[in-house]
């Protein structure tokens, strides 16, 4: 049972991630009709906003101090970060220590601004191109982003830590009244876990009960008409372009910690989510979100040693198997509208 529990929770932190890039892959799809293969490397760019903002944040000066000397016996020469220097060793440390974050009040406007200049300066002059001209200029865009990040950054992974509050690592077994020690797992994916779902249940909150996302849900349903309406659905879509950007950042900022980014994490994750994005059902906002966190579990499960000693690789391969079921029996998708992507 340990071990069931302890594989259900591997699985709720990758579906945490499927789903997120998931969710706004299908508010791109729903509202625009747009198959956006750009999606990962938005999650590439929320990823390193955290780096960024972790590099920025440990700009230091060098300064002499006289009352230390190296092994030599000359002054050593002491790297001081500007925040401790301006807000003094204490609070500079907490500022740094707590980069992560901290990086999502700075991802959000990053990323809006991104999908705000992707959709108008791109994306838009595709909307009634067929799904195979939108797939190679979106995935030509997210390789294009990608060479920019390997240019800026280099192709090694740039480690970024969890503040140290949640550096550790939980006793859930403890908690649910196993053996001590029989369930540990590390406190920041519980801690993605628990982002995810605050992120996913605000997004359903917004399109569900604000008028701005009522009239959004129409337009998905009948944009012609929402138009003839006197309401300018374009600039609302737009607005939805660069929420689903914003939803692909906050992903990957709040990963950052679990995997350390490099160039090609966005593509990694890409594959797997149109996967999830299928099997959910194109265009179903509660489809991409349950999709995600049950095919995320289904991994996890293959990923077990007993499993991989019986099946060699299954892992690797048992969410496509999955879509090819789900394609064959059902090609609208687990809870996708009749006639949408069939």
């Amino acid at each position: 049972m340990d071990a069931i529990i302890l594989q259900v929770l591997n699985g709720l932190d990758k579906g945490s991630a499927y789903a997120l890039i998931a969710l706004g892959l299908t508010l791109i799809f729903g509202t625009l009709g747009v198959v956006n293969f750009a999606h990962g490397a938005l999650f590439m760019l929320g990823a390193f906003c955290a780096v960024t903002l972790n590099v920025i944040l440990r700009a230091s000066f060098t300064t002499i101090d006289e009352t230390r000397t190296d092994f030599l016996g000359n002054p050593l020469k002491v790297e001081t970060p500007y925040v401790e220097y301006w807000f003094g060793p204490e609070v500079g440390g907490s500022i740094i220590e707590w980069s992560v974050p901290l990086a999502i009040l700075f991802a959000i406007p990053v990323m809006a601004l991104v999908g705000i200049a992707m959709e108008r300066g791109l994306v838009k002059h595709f909307y009634k191109r067929p799904h195979a001209d939108q797939i190679l200029v979106t995935f030509g865009l997210a390789i294009v982003l990608q060479e920019i990040i390997k240019a800026f950054y280099g192709a090694n992974p740039i480690p970024t830590p969890a503040p140290d509050a949640f550096s550790g690592s939980f006793d859930f077994g403890a908690l649910v009244g196993f053996d001590a020690g029989s369930i540990i797992y590390p406190y920041w994916r519980l801690v993605y876990f628990g982002f995810a779902a605050a992120v996913i249940a605000g997004v359903f909150a917004f399109l569900q009960f604000t008028t701005f996302g009522m009239v959004v849900r129409a337009g998905m349903a009948d944009r012609e008409t929402v138009g003839l309406l006197g309401i300018d659905i374009d600039r609302r879509f737009t607005f939805m372009f660069a929420l689903a950007a914003i939803v692909a950042g906050l992903a990957g900022v709040m990963y950052a910690p679990i995997n350390a980014p490099n160039y090609h994490m966005g593509m990694d994750f890409l594959v797997l989510s149109f996967v999830v994005v299928v099997v959910g059902g194109m265009g179903s906002l509660p489809g991409a979100v349950l999709a995600g966190f049950l095919l995320g579990i289904l991994e996890s499960f293959a990923s077990m040693a007993a499993v991989v000693t019986l099946l060699p690789g299954i892992n690797q391969v048992i969410i496509y198997l999955v879509a090819i079921v789900i394609l064959l029996t059902r090609p609208r998708g687990l809870m996708g509208r009749k006639g949408v992507m069939e």
